[in-house]
């Protein structure tokens, strides 16, 4: 048996409330005068996502995918699934991507060149954490804290389905 995993703080949950205000005043101001649909990817992105529609002052409708490359893992597959597609039409429109953590860039440049392929008037990604150390190319417009090359849980990302509900951020070691 294994023994259990020790988090250690990051980032705390002041340090993020905060990054997630300044992230909404960039999104407000881009995006005046447009309706844009942001794009949630699911599991890990509905708090932050939660948290930045709220303190923005533009309208914006919402939608969510699930996409998977982890599994129980905690190292990518490589291999993106489709769990759940999109609901609604993206042709013609704003189309802005929120994503928790950008990691090594696959699974969100997967869905990116899936949405280009449906032809929005702009397509933009906010992500709250970046991991750029093994990252492909994938353009972040909207980025909040660069982080180490470790696993990270708290603030919506899990491990295994644990530790989503922390708020300050953590890395976990076995």
């Amino acid at each position: 048996m294994t023994a259990p995993l020790k988090p250690e703080i990051l980032i705390t949950k002041e340090e993020i409330e905060k990054e997630v205000a300044r992230l909404a005043q960039e999104i407000s101001r881009d995006y005046q005068g447009k309706h844009p649909l942001l794009l949630g990817i699911l599991k890990g992105s509905f708090i932050f996502m939660a948290d930045l529609i709220r303190l923005l002052d533009i309208p914006a409708e919402v939608d969510f995918v699930s996409l998977s490359s982890y599994g129980s893992a905690r190292v990518t597959s490589g291999e993106i699934k489709v769990v759940q597609g999109l609901r609604c039409p993206v042709k013609g429109r704003d189309v802005l991507v929120i994503e928790d953590i950008v990691d090594t860039g696959l699974t969100v440049g997967y869905f990116l060149d899936y949405l280009k392929k449906r032809k929005p008037s702009s397509l933009k990604l906010c992500a709250l954490f970046d991991k750029p150390s093994r990252r492909v190319s994938v353009p972040i417009d909207y980025r909040g804290f660069t982080i180490p090359n470790r696993f990270v849980v708290g603030y919506g990302l899990d491990y295994n389905e644990r530790f989503r509900h922390l708020s300050d951020l953590y890395v976990v070691e076995d």
